[in-house]
């Protein structure tokens, strides 16, 4: 294959007799697709057993959602592929491997993680994984230090800021995160019952204006190689395993933003958790989301720490103190990404589980209110927060 076509059922077994590198290609006989997100066709390749071997991705020219009236460019399989396979280098042991790809075709061949489930849906259901925390702490240290200029020398990381500029997939982060919740936009979702609250954050001038400086940030801060969506759905849990997938937003950002993406995926899930489960439960797993955000920035912060005192490349960045500083600026800027996805996916166009999947309406706007108002306290306190255990107390103070 060449010129690029979607993928069939059919397509996908062949491409991947062809480049999976199984030994007997030929036992690959079915596939089936399991993409449920908005950009992607994702297939799992079959064996006559039933059993998954491998994932065919191949990405779509437009917003699945929406259709062809929002058309999206194919290379950013190719960000994807190649975010990925550097994520890979640097920490093999929680990014999903790729086995091959093929930026015309807009289609890689991903290791099968049959065998792991998706946390955000555990989160959902009140289960816990001991270690998935700090293992996502570990991934954001190992990629977010190796991509950034603490490692990489300047030319290199400048060419590298150019081979991933990503416009169109930042331009719907800038336009879903920063632009489309504080604003009247046909994109935006959200019940009638929320109106009022969603007139308030595009009626509250302070809040917009730290929107504008986290925009402008991610706008103009280069930092490091990012996810770039990395929230609960794209991260796969096992026992004792986590894997990251789903890098297409991949691109050089703050590394605030990576941190703070994830750490706010968390925090909606304790938004929601008391219209989830029996109060009890959502007692303990509300508890428990607090300790894994703290847990989240230890792992990535002392990771962080570690790898620049051993590898630091950079003689002035390397000077005594710079670290700290740098992390406290770091930790402000996630707090501040934290914010805005807990307002852009309570009222914005992508929504999550943890809040729209409570049955109760009563309780189910009552969990929205939460998140809004959390957020919206993040992004105004981020600034004056120095450490994540004053994060902890003003999350505290706030329920």
């Amino acid at each position: 294959m060449t010129a690029y076509r979607t993928l069939t059922a059919a397509d996908a077994v062949a491409y991947a007799r062809r480049f999976a590198g199984v030994s007997d290609p030929g036992a690959l006989i079915a596939a089936q697709e399991i993409g449920d997100g908005n950009l992607n066709l994702v297939f799992k390749i079959l064996q006559a057993d039933g059993v998954s071997r491998v994932i065919v991705k191949q990405a779509l020219p437009y917003v699945r959602c929406v259709g062809e009236s929002w058309p999206l460019t194919l290379d950013r399989a190719r960000i994807e592929a190649e975010t990925l396979l550097i994520h890979g280098r640097y920490c093999p042991q929680h990014t999903v491997r790729v086995i091959h790809h093929d930026p015309l075709q807009a289609t890689m061949v991903l290791e099968d993680l049959s065998d792991h489930l998706i946390w955000r849906n555990e989160l959902v259901k009140g289960a816990w994984y001991p270690d998935a925390a700090r293992q996502l702490g570990e991934y954001l240290a190992q990629t977010l230090f190796h991509t950034s200029d603490f490692f990489q020398p300047p030319e290199e990381k400048k060419s590298e800021v150019a081979r991933f500029s990503n416009p169109e997939m930042c331009r719907i982060t800038e336009d879903l995160f920063f632009t489309d919740p504080y604003r009247v936009h046909e994109r935006n979702a959200y019940e009638p019952e929320l109106e009022a609250d969603a007139a308030a954050l595009r009626d509250d001038r302070e809040l917009k204006l730290r929107v504008a400086v986290l925009k402008h940030r991610f706008l103009t801060k280069a930092e490091a190689l990012l996810h770039g969506d990395i929230h609960s759905g794209s991260l796969f849990v096992a026992r004792e395993r986590l894997k990251v997938i789903d890098a297409e937003f991949g691109y050089y950002g703050p590394v605030g933003f990576d941190i703070g993406t994830a750490v706010g995926n968390l925090l909606l899930n304790y938004c929601g958790l008391p219209g989830l489960l029996p109060p009890r439960e959502a007692a303990a797993g509300r508890e428990q989301r607090l300790r894994d955000v703290q847990e989240v920035w230890q792992a990535f912060s002392e990771g962080f720490h570690g790898l620049a005192a051993e590898k630091s490349r950079d003689h002035t960045l390397a000077e005594p103190g710079y670290v700290q500083l740098f992390l406290r600026e770091v930790l402000q800027d996630a707090i501040g990404y934290c914010g805005t996805e807990l307002i852009r996916r309570t009222v914005g166009l992508a929504h999550v589980s943890d809040l729209d999947g409570i049955q109760d309406a009563e309780m189910r706007h009552a969990c929205q209110r939460r998140a809004l108002a959390l957020g919206k306290m993040l992004i105004l306190a981020a600034p004056h927060i120095a450490d994540a255990d004053a994060l902890d107390a003003r999350i505290r103070q706030h329920a």
